[in-house]
């Protein structure tokens, strides 16, 4: 299986990226996984929120198949512990999904298009955080369920 974390917008912040380097590093061990970027729309200051959604939508859009597991990180999504997330990965793996994209949106979040395609949503907190930062929480959650799968030290209970 074939997991992608699709986002809008790169990442800028350097030391951010160091730690999401580490945990890339670490998973190439575990799962074929990759960031996938879409470019920030250019002149997104000068657009409304909804139609900004709406370009970055046809983006996000123009990057999936019918046939991948898609997988919108969103705040009104089902919140898992690490375990469960790692059951639901290790699920998705034993369902014969070839590709799971998880996606992260624009700062104003998903268009209508792209939440009626989602298979699902998760949310990591009824907080809200950045853009960049749920990034590297999300690369550390996926080593960590790769190691909950294979039963390595890494999560303790």
């Amino acid at each position: 299986m074939k997991i992608t974390l699709l986002v809008v917008g790169k990442t800028t912040d350097n030391n951010i990226n160091i730690l999401i380097d580490n945990y890339l590093a670490r998973l190439k061990f575990y799962t074929d996984f990759s960031i996938q970027v879409i470019p920030e729309l250019k002149n997104a200051k000068n657009m409304r929120q909804e139609e900004q959604k709406e370009k970055e939508g046809d983006l996000i859009l123009k990057q999936l198949e019918d046939a991948d597991d898609i997988i919108l990180l969103d705040e009104h999504g089902k919140e898992y512990t690490s375990v469960a997330f790692s059951e639901e990965i290790n699920k998705r793996a034993l369902s014969g999904k070839r590709k799971v994209y998880f996606v992260v949106g624009g700062p104003y979040g998903f268009s209508k298009k792209v939440y009626q395609r989602a298979n699902s949503l998760i949310s990591f907190s009824k907080m809200t955080f950045s853009h960049q930062m749920i990034r590297l929480f999300f690369v550390e959650q996926l080593y960590r369920a790769m190691t909950i799968i294979r039963g390595e030290p890494y999560h303790h209970q």
